[in-house]
């Protein structure tokens, strides 16, 4: 049976994807692939890697599950820093998109809880070095930048914590080039 701190972190993170995806600027990327880091250690309110959850990343994870899947829209799940923040995303999406497979499981203390989980949670996990994402979601200041598209641009979350992990977010735009004599189509 679920406890009233997890109703809270599953209901934050389905409030946060669904403002996230609901951005109603008109220049913004159609979200078909997001990245999202999470720091289960940030959450308990400890610093970033030192006191890992796996339940907790595992809670997160099905939550960002259960809020992308009915929408169609793919994740990635950003690992720590000992996995050079590869990411665990389904096989059929990474040959999809033409991403290449490392060859590494990551577990709580070498790729983060929330990754672990990710990896069990999928249907065909693969771990992938890099993608470009189209939004990305980040709680607990994971650094998950480097697999967005160029252009990324912050949307306020509407919930800034959760636990103890700050929470920020982006969408990306199509660059805007030419000049103050360019006609763009935004």
């Amino acid at each position: 049976m679920a406890n009233q701190n997890d109703i809270d972190i599953t209901r934050a993170v389905e409030a946060i994807l669904r403002a996230l995806l609901e951005d109603p600027r008109p220049h913004m990327r159609p979200v078909e692939l997001m990245v999202v880091g999470c720091s289960t250690s940030e959450i308990a309110g400890a610093i970033i890697g030192k006191r890992p959850d796996p339940a907790l990343g595992e809670l997160v994870a099905r939550a960002v599950e259960g809020a992308l899947k009915p929408l169609g829209v793919s994740w990635a799940a950003q690992c720590c820093e000992h996995l050079n923040r590869a990411l665990v995303m389904e096989g059929r999406e990474a040959r999809r998109l033409g991403y290449d497979q490392a060859c590494v499981v990551p577990f709580p203390r070498a790729g983060g809880s929330f990754a672990s989980a990710a990896y069990r949670l999928f249907e065909q996990p693969v771990v992938v070095e890099h993608i470009r994402a189209d939004a990305g979601l980040d709680i607990g200041d994971t650094l998950i930048g480097m697999h967005l598209r160029d252009v990324a641009v912050p949307v306020r979350p509407p919930i800034i914590d959760i636990g103890h992990a700050h929470v920020t977010m982006a969408r990306t735009r199509p660059r805007l080039i030419g000049g103050e004599r360019a006609m763009y189509t935004l």
